[in-house]
C-alpha cells in the first residue's frame, strides 16, 4: 500500500508540477477543470446519487459553472478578490459544523445541501488555483508553495501519526487522525515551505504576514481533510473513489486543497491590494 501510495504521488506530482511551471494558465485551467470534474463525479457518490445519468448532469452543470468563474478573473481584481474572501470565510461555517460533529450533535447533510456545498468547495478551489497562477507575481511559485504546504502537512501527519499517534483528535469524525500527526504535519509543511522560499527566493510578503498565511493554510488543509472524512463517515465509505492506487479518489487527494487554496489565494489577494 505504501509503495503504491508513494509511486502514485511521485508520478502525479511530477506531471502536475510540470504543468504548473511549463504550461500557460489557460491550459493549466483546463487540466485543473478536468481534475475538478472527476472530483465532482466522486462528490455525487458522497451525496448518495448512484444513477450515472443524474451524476453526469450534475457534473456537466458544475463544469459549465466554471465558465463564469473564469469570467471573474477577467472582470478585474476587485470582484475575484471578494469571491476569494467569501470562499475562505465559508470554512468558518464548516469548522462550526465539524465541532458539532465531534460532539455528536450535527445533523447529516441532505443531498441538496451536499450538492450546494460541493459546488461551493470545488469551484472556488479551481478559481483560487487559477488566480494564483495568473494574477500573482511569481504565480507558478505560489501554486507550488501551496502544494508544498499541503503535501508536507499530509505526509508529515501520515508518518508522525503512524509513529507517535496516541491522542486522537476527532474520533467521531476520523478515528485515525491524532494530535501528534497534526504536529508532525505542521512541522513538515513549515520545513517544506521554508525550504522552497529559501531555494527560489521569490518576492514574498513581510515575514510575519507570510508566517501567518502559512499557518492559516496549514490549518485549512487539516480542516478540508476532516470535512471530507466527516462526509465519508456519514455515508459509511472509506474512499471517494478508486482511480488512484494507494490514495483512493481524486477527491481524497484534493480534500485539503479545498480549504487551503482559497485561504492562500485570499491572503495573497489581500497582500496585493496593499491591505
Amino acid at each position: 500500500m505504501l509503495r503504491a501510495r508513494v509511486l502514485t504521488a511521485g508520478v502525479l506530482g511530477s506531471l502536475l508540477m510540470g504543468a504548473v511551471w511549463l504550461a500557460p494558465t489557460g491550459l493549466l485551467a483546463l487540466l485543473l477543470a478536468g481534475l475538478a470534474g472527476v472530483a465532482a463525479w466522486e462528490w455525487t457518490a458522497l451525496m448518495g446519487i448512484q444513477a450515472p445519468a443524474a451524476r453526469s448532469v450534475l457534473v456537466a452543470g458544475f463544469l459549465a459553472s466554471l465558465v463564469p468563474a473564469w469570467g471573474l478573473l477577467l472582470s478585474g481584481p476587485g470582484v475575484v478578490q471578494l469571491t476569494l474572501y467569501l470562499a475562505a470565510a465559508l470554512w468558518l461555517g464548516v469548522l462550526a459544523w465539524l465541532c458539532c460533529c465531534a460532539r455528536g450533535g450535527a445533523a447529516g447533510l441532505s443531498a441538496v445541501s451536499a450538492a450546494v456545498i460541493g459546488w461551493l468547495l470545488l469551484a472556488p478551489t479551481w478559481l483560487a488555483l487559477v488566480y494564483l497562477h495568473e494574477q500573482t507575481p511569481w504565480g507558478a511559485f505560489w501554486v507550488t508553495f501551496l502544494f508544498a504546504l499541503v503535501w508536507g502537512a499530509d505526509t508529515g501527519a501520515y508518518f508522525a501519526g503512524r509513529a507517535w499517534g496516541w491522542h486522537r483528535m476527532a474520533p467521531r469524525i476520523s478515528p485515525g487522525k491524532s494530535w501528534e500527526g497534526v504536529l508532525g504535519g505542521v512541522a513538515a509543511a513549515l520545513l517544506a515551505g521554508g525550504a522552497l522560499v529559501g531555494l527560489l527566493g521569490p518576492t514574498t510578503p513581510a515575514p510575519l504576514f507570510l508566517a501567518g498565511l502559512m499557518a492559516a493554510v496549514i490549518a485549512g488543509s487539516v480542516l478540508g481533510d476532516l470535512f471530507e472524512s466527516a462526509l465519508k463517515r456519514q455515508r459509511s465509505i472509506k474512499d471517494s473513489g478508486g482511480i488512484l492506487p494507494g490514495h483512493g479518489g481524486i477527491l481524497d487527494r484534493i480534500d485539503s486543497l479545498t480549504a487551503a487554496a482559497p485561504i492562500m489565494a485570499a491572503g495573497l489577494a489581500w497582500w496585493q491590494s496593499g491591505m
